[in-house]
């Protein structure tokens, strides 16, 4: 079973095999694994994508909120609905009989042409993991000649709440402002903590 966590870190070196590294020692599968800088100078967010039973997720979870970079930890499977990309370019066989029918499929996949020669043509397709797999099983009769996939990039969905806030909210709230004052290199007291 796959779940979907979103770890917000301090941005410093090491901290992407650190976290590997401990996802790997206990033997577990990562289907998938990016990161970028937030919109806050000195946080990056982890999208991690484990392919483990349900035992094993709160284990992840747990571990990865005791390393000492990590802000917040969230399980997106558990925090209810998010929202999720992937994305992939695809590069396709494509002569000048073949081409009409497979701008057909990209415009049914909604996908971009980023890219055209003489005898092949390079999609760029997003969207969830199924739409992926079906755009490629789509163009594989027309002679796929490379891909290329980022992994999962995954929020929680914002909703409408009337102006409330959840618990968890507030919670990941306090560590992310928490995270930015470490990052801007001020020092909490233990009180503060």
């Amino acid at each position: 079973m796959r779940c979907t966590f979103s770890v917000l870190t301090q941005d410093s070196p090491g901290v992407l095999m650190r976290i590997a590294s401990l996802i790997y020692r206990r033997n577990y599968n990562i289907a998938s694994l990016s990161v970028s800088q937030t919109n806050t100078k000195g946080i990056s967010r982890f999208t991690i994508v484990v392919d483990a039973d349900e035992w094993a997720h709160e284990q992840v979870e747990k571990q990865l909120a005791k390393l000492v970079e990590v802000i917040s930890v969230e399980n997106l499977n558990h925090g209810g609905k998010f929202v999720e990309r992937w994305l992939s370019l695809i590069k396709v066989k494509a002569n000048m009989e073949t081409r009409p029918h497979i701008l057909q499929i990209a415009d049914v996949f909604r996908c971009r042409v980023v890219d055209m020669g003489s005898d092949a043509l390079t999609l760029e397709v997003t969207g969830d993991e199924g739409k992926m797999q079906a755009c490629t099983e789509a163009l594989r009769a027309y002679g796929i000649l490379e891909k290329a996939g980022s992994g999962s990039v995954a929020l929680s969905r914002a909703g409408f709440r009337n102006g409330e806030t959840s618990r968890g909210d507030k919670r990941r709230r306090e560590n992310y402002d928490m995270g930015i004052l470490m990052a801007e290199g001020e020092t909490l007291s233990c009180d503060a903590v």
